[in-house]
């Protein structure tokens, strides 16, 4: 697993050793980055059920600005600064031992807005529609922000209820990605007099 474009690019990263966690193909990654192009530059990113880290770490050497990276799991959290470490990027990068799932969001996340948030938990188990659908999360994003969520092939995802909309969607091997951003509410359709 490497860094694939940017200041950073084929930079090794450590990974997570077990069957716990499975992070994003370098291939998969390499089609996020480039449907999202340009607008990671100055980005602020955050990076949920990091793993690796090598989505937050990717975006940061495209150019982002922060990136803020959670995880569950102490001995990934390891791992993440281990890569941070690596990749010298202390300074753009915050990392947050916490689970999303079972508590709130923490504070650290509502200093401000987010232009980019990734979502990459375990596959099938449900925790891309949760974490979607948990209060608070679409205070988390800019108004013009997005929202890149990875599951398996064989999960799909509605549009969430809390004003997400799907706008594309990518099947890449057993992988399925979706990017969402906030609802355009058409301002047009009103009557001023």
């Amino acid at each position: 697993m490497r860094i694939i474009s940017g200041n950073l690019r084929g930079r090794k990263l450590i990974q997570v050793q077990g069957n716990d966690i499975r992070p994003t193909s370098d291939r998969v990654r390499e089609a996020i980055f480039n449907i999202l192009g340009p607008g990671v530059r100055n980005a602020r990113v955050l990076d949920l059920f990091a793993g690796t880290g090598a989505l937050g770490l990717e975006a940061l050497s495209r150019g982002a600005g922060h990136g803020v990276f959670v995880d569950a799991s102490l001995s990934s959290c390891t791992i993440i600064q281990k890569n941070i470490d690596l990749c010298r990027m202390k300074e753009k990068a915050l990392l947050i031992h916490h689970d999303i799932i079972a508590l709130p969001f923490p504070q650290a996340l509502k200093a401000a807005p987010f232009d980019l948030i990734f979502i990459d938990p375990p596959y099938g188990r449900g925790h891309v529609e949760t974490t979607l659908e948990k209060t608070g999360f679409i205070d988390l994003l800019k108004p013009d922000g997005i929202v890149v969520a990875e599951q398996s092939f064989k999960e799909s995802l509605a549009n969430p209820s809390n004003g997400l909309d799907i706008y594309r969607q990518k099947k890449y091997s057993k992988t399925f990605i979706s990017f969402l951003r906030k609802e355009v509410i058409d301002k047009g359709s009103c009557n001023h007099e």
